[in-house]
């Protein structure tokens, strides 16, 4: 018995999208070899016809047509000199890095507090001064402060929350040396404490339930 024509999975090429599978690979270096253009492109649709078939729900489809055109030209490491009836993918392109994204955020540094609050402050700005304007305010400033401790999980004295304010209001909410105290802490967080509790109770009352 000879062994001379056994391949060993070491001195195989490396499969650029393994899911296709070895021998659809040898399929595409057989068409990127082929020197007439027109039976080129002819084994290039059969091997599309084929790769569509691994998901027949989608071969039909527009967008999962080009996603095939575009997965045949990396396989054939863009060696393939084909006519797709997609704009041709180049290795520049599929390499081109996506520019990147703007933060939603206008101050990512106080990312604790959320674009919501943002967003209040933004519509508290806009009010006429008055007892309304001054109950949002603080009502802004007190979510302010609870969402500043769920994140540091401490305590946080009223001025900090008052110099968050007043910046991210760009100096028009101005609750600096305010004579009225914002909600204690441990009223903020009791709520959450109680919550927790609560589960824990829950949790142990069902685990100690007897089965039978």
């Amino acid at each position: 018995m000879t062994i001379d024509n056994l391949e060993y999975n070491t001195e195989r090429e490396k499969l650029i999208i393994p899911e296709y599978g070895r021998h659809l690979q040898k399929m595409i270096n057989y068409a990127v070899a082929i020197e007439n253009r027109e039976e080129r492109n002819k084994v290039a649709r059969s091997i599309i016809a084929v790769m569509g078939n691994l998901q027949p729900h989608l071969r039909d489809v527009p967008e999962f047509q080009h996603k095939l055109w575009d997965q045949l030209f990396i396989m054939s490491d863009f060696k393939l000199d084909a006519d797709a009836p997609f704009p041709v993918l180049t290795k520049e392109k599929l390499q081109e890095r996506p520019e990147p994204l703007n933060y939603p955020q206008n101050f990512p540094k106080y990312r604790f507090y959320g674009n919501n609050i943002k967003r209040m402050i933004d519509v508290a700005n806009k009010w006429e001064e008055g007892d309304l304007k001054t109950a949002l305010t603080y009502t802004i400033a007190n979510h302010m402060k609870k969402c500043y401790l769920n994140w540091n999980k401490d305590t946080v004295e009223d001025s900090v929350i008052f110099d968050h304010l007043y910046e991210l209001s760009n100096g028009k909410i101005n609750l600096k040396g305010s004579d009225e105290d914002l909600t204690e802490s441990s009223n903020l967080l009791r709520g959450k404490k109680k919550k927790t509790n609560s589960g824990s109770k829950k949790n142990y009352r069902s685990r100690s339930k007897k089965r039978y």
